[in-house]
């Protein structure tokens, strides 16, 4: 997954670290949906910067379990999987999307 990857424009997050997230805004309602029914469940997480609408580098989130409530909402769990740096930025119905290459660490 490195071309088009839906964004969710939030808080930080990090390879590993659980990330809980509720999920009330029509366009990433239908950004989640949307990932589950895919099968992919996973999408990247970058905080906001107001000159590039988000960073140039973010998190790969997993989705482990969804629950949606009546009203719409979603109480979604991820996790952190792998960094990425954003190559090229884009829209798709109102949610943000990148294309992306993920990060290699260099072993100690």
């Amino acid at each position: 997954l490195t071309k088009n990857v839906p964004m969710f424009v939030c808080t930080m997050a990090y390879p590993t670290v659980p990330c809980p997230l509720h999920v009330f805004e029509p366009r990433y309602r239908l950004m989640i949906r949307r990932s589950m029914e895919t099968g992919t469940k996973q999408f990247g997480m970058c905080i906001s910067d107001s000159q590039n609408g988000f960073a140039d580098y973010g998190c790969m989130l997993q989705i482990r379990n969804v629950h949606f409530l009546p009203d719409g909402r979603s109480v979604v769990d991820t996790i952190g999987g792998k960094r990425f740096r954003v190559l090229r930025r884009g829209m798709k119905d109102g949610y943000c999307t990148a294309d992306i290459e993920y990060l290699e660490d260099i072993k100690v």
